[in-house]
């Protein structure tokens, strides 16, 4: 036998053998060839919330210091924090047609919240399925509103129309639909450890998904935890401020934002007003609470993997499916290019496979995710899968491997909530430059270095007229490239939010 190794330390000629006999086979074999302990391909969890911030895990520096997240903590602690984690556009169903596919949004055509995926759309979980896993899927899908059956590559599906309900969920099982009574985190929780007691074959390794709808708008806490933060002070961002130092030099499109559906002026009502959205302290407050609730959801499965020594050949890998921003800029929502926006929260736990306490700081993107996954269950990427992201599985075992040094982001302008333009980004570990397509406004230059909050727009800074032309020229040479200069006109479909409040 050869003596090459392959990712996780196995002889490769051997471990092709043990791939064929299944994980629990395997184990037996692995002991008797005298090599480590350790499934021949990894048992995947993807654990997915909705518009978790980045920054609101309590182990970190910006974090409010009321908010309780003992299990992210935890995570961190034992395992890996990916801690400049971000999303290629920030909207949910395509950045969860980026974490399947792989690709950008230019790619997968996958551009709204309307629309359901792209006929002939292969997701990564099928290459799992056809290799031999198990795969399941638990929890909100959110591409198109239209229907709740199974979707391909799924041997178990558990999910809801649309954004779902916090309470009292209608779920569709296997292509039959049951009623349930309580919190749907919790619910949904309980689903997914039903099907990991459950499994038809322990000797197969499997793939489950649990998606959450939290901690989606309008947040709504368990009632075990509502008015949990009642009491606490909200600590309110620099830039949420209508001042002149704020949006001096930023593009007019973000000052009107501000009174918009998703704007700070469009919240801060008058009293003839009869707007829903509650006051800001509120929402910041209810946010917590729903986030606290997820944790303790998350700290359940992860309980239950230790105790069950599923722990031992498991990868978890939990993430948001966008950043969120609450004050910033005078918004309460995400789709821009702003860092609260883009940036997503990103932990991985797997005893055996990661380094506790480990630190990923180089730049990964949800484009990423697919192909993480697949090198982790020892499944090759088709090139016909044409995947746009790579595998960081090395980062996060602490192995030097090349990586990029710049970020693409893309959003395309909604009928249905019309005030963030079409705007394309590349942003670096320093800078950050935006193009703005399709409005009369000046786009926009950060320098995250001196002014992390991007209060500064240096676009016409003349110290960066290099860079800056440096940075487009970057940019459009790279969506040129892979197709990301056609800009798709869909037909207008469901309710148009685009009413505004006039400026006091």
């Amino acid at each position: 036998m050869t003596s090459s190794k392959d990712t996780f330390g196995v002889p490769c000629n051997r471990r092709g053998f043990l791939r064929s006999l299944g994980v629990g086979a395997a184990a037996l074999a692995v002991s008797r060839l005298g090599l480590a302990a350790r499934p021949a391909r990894r048992n995947i969890i993807l654990v997915l919330s909705d518009d978790h911030r980045y920054d609101f895990m309590g182990f970190m520096p910006g974090a409010p210091e009321f908010l309780e997240t003992p299990n992210m903590d935890r995570i961190a602690k034992q395992g890996a924090h990916i801690a400049n984690a971000f999303v290629s556009t920030s909207l949910c169903s395509p950045s969860r047609a980026s974490i399947l596919t792989g690709q950008y949004m230019h790619r997968h055509r996958v551009v709204d919240n309307q629309r359901p995926v792209p006929k002939g759309t292969v997701f990564f979980p099928t290459y799992l399925q056809k290799a031999g896993y198990e795969t399941a899927f638990v929890g909100k899908w959110h591409m198109g509103h239209d229907h709740d059956q199974p979707r391909p590559g799924f041997d178990h599906w558990v999910s809801f129309k649309g954004q779902g309900a916090y309470f009292d969920p209608t779920l569709n099982i296997n292509g039959k639909r049951k009623s349930f009574k309580g919190y749907t985190t919790d619910i949904l929780t309980d689903q997914a450890l039903k099907w990991l007691e459950g499994r038809k074959d322990d000797d197969k390794p499997f793939y489950m998904a649990l998606s959450f709808k939290a901690v989606h708008y309008p947040f709504q806490p368990a009632k075990r935890h509502a008015g949990r933060y009642a009491k606490a002070k909200v600590k309110r961002p620099e830039t949420m401020g209508n001042t002149q130092r704020n949006y001096q030099t930023q593009p007019q499109w973000v000052r009107d934002r501000r009174y918009s559906i998703h704007g700070i002026d469009h919240m801060e009502t008058g009293q003839f007003d009869n707007d829903p959205v509650p006051s800001f302290d509120a929402l910041y407050k209810q946010y917590c609470e729903t986030v606290h609730g997820l944790d303790e959801n998350l700290g359940r499965l992860i309980k239950r993997l230790d105790d069950t020594g599923l722990s031992k050949s498991t990868l978890v890998l939990y993430m948001g499916d966008n950043g969120f921003e609450l004050g910033e800029h005078g918004f309460y929502d995400k789709r821009d290019a702003y860092e609260e926006s883009i940036r997503v929260p990103m932990l991985a736990y797997a005893p055996g496979l990661i380094k506790p306490g480990s630190a990923v700081t180089p730049m990964v993107q949800n484009i990423d995710i697919a192909p993480t996954l697949m090198e982790a269950a020892g499944v090759p990427v088709p090139k016909s899968a044409k995947m746009d992201g790579r595998s960081f599985l090395p980062l996060l075992q602490g192995r030097k491997t090349p990586w990029r040094d710049h970020i693409l982001y893309e959003y395309h302008w909604e009928w249905n909530f019309p005030a963030t333009p079409t705007l394309f980004a590349i942003r670096t570990d320093r800078y950050k430059y935006i193009f703005h397509y399709g409005l009369w406004d000046r786009d926009a230059f950060y320098d995250l270095k001196t002014d992390p909050i991007e209060r500064h727009n240096l676009i016409d800074t003349p110290a960066y007229r290099e860079r800056i032309a440096a940075l487009k020229k970057q940019l459009f040479d790279e969506l040129e490239a892979s197709g990301g200069l056609q800009i798709p006109v869909r037909r207008p479909a469901g309710v148009r939010l685009g009413q505004r409040k006039l400026k006091r």
